[in-house]
């Protein structure tokens, strides 16, 4: 047998309330958001950790559902050198970039298409279509040789330009496409393009409206140090400033400006997340409170609380 409290309300209902509270806070975000397209740059721990890897697709396939257009672009750089290591190649980088000679590119290659298409795998499973291609399927990435500082560090590729149709083709007939960020140049040689700058072209390509990069840091700090000065909301030139000033350091400042070039060439806001945090695309996207930081334009509506 099951009683109401006073007010007329099952006891047991509490659970539900709040997830009826959940949906009711996303409505407004749907609503904005609709038919409106998301790139999602995966990468770091939530790659690896089998959990967080379908909590991810999870949240991408719900955005769909909502009626989000998503694109998934992957790295997959811990599974290159797990395997470069197993068949004896040394693992060099140069500034952080991986040095690719033609047996680590194929390696690289091979990877990535096995990633992207256990990618595919797991969406379909949740009853989406997906369609995984790379940057070399339709002439999507074309590129020329990356130097660093100079220095020839082989298949490594900077991207020159971006043709988008097979991505909206894709889009249009109802498939989320996943992306390996794999490209070409003119004569028809293979390159291995770094994740985050793939996934910047090809959302300024497409126009999308947000670009999520998933990394394994709580988002962007004034002080790295102080885990309170965690930034929720910061215009372009906000970020600028910080670069300028010396405070934006290490590996999240090629990220930052890859955030502030995709916001100049048109994308409406760029989320820097933390992938660790189980379903942090929902909590980022369909919350007032979010949990990492969100790259605006100068001129954009500050569209989360400022208690954030």
């Amino acid at each position: 047998m099951t009683y109401q409290n006073e007010g007329g309300i099952n006891a047991n209902m509490t659970d539900e309330l709040a997830k009826a509270a959940v949906l009711v806070e996303a409505l407004p975000y749907i609503q904005k958001f609709n038919r409106k397209i998301i790139v999602v740059k995966y990468g770091g721990s939530a790659m690896v950790d089998e959990d967080l890897k379908k909590k991810v697709i999870q949240d991408v396939v719900l955005l769909k559902l909502v009626g989000f257009k998503p694109i998934i672009v992957h790295g997959g750089g811990k599974d290159i050198t797990k395997w470069a290591d197993k068949v004896g190649i040394e693992t060099r980088k140069v500034n952080g970039l991986r040095v690719t000679d033609e047996p680590t590119m194929e390696i690289a290659e091979m990877v990535l298409n096995k990633i992207n298409k256990d990618l595919v795998s797991l969406i379909q499973l949740l009853g989406i279509k997906a369609c995984g291609i790379s940057g070399k399927d339709g002439k999507l990435l074309n590129c020329t040789k990356k130097l660093s500082d100079g220095q020839d560090i082989g298949y490594v590729g900077d991207i020159t330009s971006v043709d988008g149709k097979v991505i909206m083709d894709l889009i249009e007939n109802d498939f989320l496409p996943v992306i390996a960020p794999i490209g070409t140049d003119e004569e028809g040689h293979s390159y291995n393009i770094n994740a985050d700058d793939a996934a910047c072209a090809i959302a300024t390509a497409c126009q999308a409206e947000k670009l999520a990069f998933l990394t394994d840091t709580e988002g962007l700090y004034l002080d790295f140090e102080d885990k309170n000065s965690l930034i929720s909301e910061i215009s372009v030139k906000e970020a600028e400033d910080l670069i300028s000033g010396g405070t934006i350091v290490g590996g999240m400042l090629p990220k930052l400006h890859n955030c502030i070039d995709a916001i100049k060439s048109g994308v409406s806001r760029v989320h820097i997340l933390d992938g660790r945090i189980p379903h942090c695309l929902l909590l980022e996207i369909f919350t007032n409170k979010g949990i990492g930081t969100a790259i605006i334009d100068d001129n954009a509506e500050r569209f989360y609380n400022n208690d954030k």
